[in-house]
C-alpha cells in the first residue's frame, strides 16, 4: 500500500525579491510557513527554506530507522536526539544541496558504542530519505552513546 503525502507552496514575485509560503496539506500540521530566496542563501530571519524542510525530513526519518533497527536488535532506545544539517551551496553547475550531516546522541541500555555506531551507519544508509538523497548528496553520521 502506498502512502502519499502532499505539501503546497505559493510564490509571488521574482526569485530574489519575491516570497512565498509552504503548507502541509496532508496533515495540516503547519500552514503558510514563509519562504524566500534570502532564507535559503543568507539569514533565515524567521522564514524556512526547502533545505530546512529536507533536514527535518532526514532527521525524523533517520530517528525512526535507527529506533527500528535498535529494537530489532533487542536494544530499543530510551531516547535518540537527532539533528540533520543540510548544506546548500553554489557550485559551478549552480545552487545545489551538497550534503546532509546527521548527528545522533542516544541512550540505549545494553549497547556498546561500537554497536551503536554500526547501527547508526546502517540507519543512515537505509532510511528512505537517505535513499532519496543517495548518489546526489554527501551523507554522514556522527553517533554518540550516552549512559
Amino acid at each position: 500500500m502506498s502512502a502519499v503525502r502532499r505539501a503546497d507552496a505559493v510564490w509571488s514575485g521574482a526569485l530574489a525579491s519575491g516570497s512565498g509560503v509552504v503548507s502541509a496539506s496532508t496533515s495540516h500540521t503547519f500552514s503558510d510557513l514563509p519562504v524566500s530566496w534570502a532564507s535559503r542563501t543568507e539569514a533565515a530571519d524567521g522564514r524556512t527554506s526547502p533545505e530546512e524542510l529536507v533536514a527535518a525530513a532526514h532527521a525524523s526519518c533517520f530517528a525512526m530507522a535507527l529506533s527500528g533497527a535498535l529494537a530489532r536488535a533487542g536494544t530499543p532506545p530510551e531516547r535518540l536526539d537527532v539533528s540533520a544539517e543540510v548544506t546548500f551551496d553554489k557550485l559551478d553547475a549552480g545552487w545545489r544541496v551538497v550534503s546532509s550531516a546527521l548527528t545522533v546522541v542516544g541512550v540505549v541500555p545494553g549497547m556498546s558504542e561500537d554497536d551503536f555506531l554500526v547501527a547508526a551507519t546502517g540507519a543512515r544508509d537505509g532510511c528512505p530519505i537517505s535513499q532519496a538523497l543517495k548518489g546526489n548528496v554527501a551523507l554522514s553520521v556522527e553517533a554518540t552513546l550516552r549512559s
